[in-house]
């Protein structure tokens, strides 16, 4: 995953962010409404689809001899 490619998930959030004053702002056209939204959508898609590959390279880290290993968070916590 390239950082130029995609933004980081913080960057992502921040832009949401503004998309959501954007769309809050009662002096905003129908047309800047929507491109707003359309913008959040795919902010939205782009943090999903970062977090999920987050997971499965979490999930790779864990694996043990090419089996996946559960491990509870309360573990992580006590040791």
């Amino acid at each position: 995953m390239a950082k130029t490619k995609k933004l980081d998930i913080e960057a992502t959030v921040t832009q949401l962010e503004t998309t959501i004053h954007t769309l809050e702002d009662d002096q905003s056209s129908l047309e800047d409404s929507l491109n707003a939204f359309e913008n959040g959508i795919k902010l939205i898609r782009q943090a999903q689809q970062t977090l999920i590959e987050a997971e499965q390279k979490v999930n790779l880290l864990l694996e043990d001899d090419g089996e996946p290993k559960a491990i509870a968070f309360a573990e992580e916590n006590t040791k």
